[in-house]
């Protein structure tokens, strides 16, 4: 839903949500485009309706991003620009928590953006981010990446790296995820969060010796001392 202030990260299982994942032109926020926006509506844990469109970014795919997602620019030339889509999937979401994996520090920032430039305003969903969530509950493994952990819970990988499928392989890991949270290991309990976004705190070294410092940094700023 489109509002004057973001929504507020949230560290928790929720049963009713939205899950979704952005395919762009590239990893910067600030001058690459989307090409691919695809969401799943879970409601009491449960799929309820599936929203997946290609967008047309106005722009050469480069080939760095085809050959990650394998869309080209044929495939996207008779497909709706991005203010379109993207007023499609906020109808599609409406105030539901908007869930996915690193959606703070990527697919977030892509819908911020457009969202001032097309509307005026942002989004104002709560969300999830399943990755630093991850990391909380999952402190054992060595890589927390979507593909790492759908392997961890033996969840089929189809269609990797195209929006529809990994929030088809998200929704499944993150309901995957809802008994660690429910019921978190010593391990999990003994990660050190940030107070302010629940991010994980990671030791730093500064100037004045070691510190905690919050991982969702810039985003987030907070430190404590060692």
């Amino acid at each position: 839903m489109l509002s004057n202030n973001p929504g507020k990260k949230l560290n928790m299982y929720v049963s009713d949500y939205v899950v979704f994942d952005l395919e762009t032109t590239g990893i910067h926020p600030s001058f690459d485009k989307v090409i691919e926006i695809s969401a799943i509506k879970v409601i009491g844990g449960f799929v309820d309706s599936e929203f997946s469109t290609l967008v047309n970014p106005g722009m050469h795919i480069p080939y760095g991003a085809t050959y990650v997602n394998n869309i080209t620019d044929q495939m996207v030339k008779d497909s709706p620009s991005f203010d379109v889509a993207l007023k499609d999937f906020l109808d599609f979401a409406g105030d539901y928590v908007l869930v996915g994996h690193n959606i703070q520090l990527f697919d977030l920032k892509f819908l911020y953006r457009d969202a001032k430039d097309y509307f005026g305003l942002t989004i104002g969903n709560d969300y999830v981010d399943t990755l630093p969530l991850s990391k909380k509950y999952l402190p054992q493994l060595k890589h927390h990446t979507l593909l790492d952990l759908a392997e961890y819970y033996n969840i089929t990988i189809k269609d990797a790296h195209r929006a529809l499928g990994d929030c088809r392989m998200n929704q499944r890991v993150y309901e995957s995820l809802r008994a660690e949270i429910e019921n978190p290991s010593q391990a999990a309990k003994a990660v050190p969060t940030c107070p302010r976004c629940g991010s994980i705190l990671k030791k730093r070294n500064g100037k004045f010796g070691s510190f905690y410092g919050c991982t969702s940094y810039p985003s987030c700023t907070y430190t404590r001392n060692i």
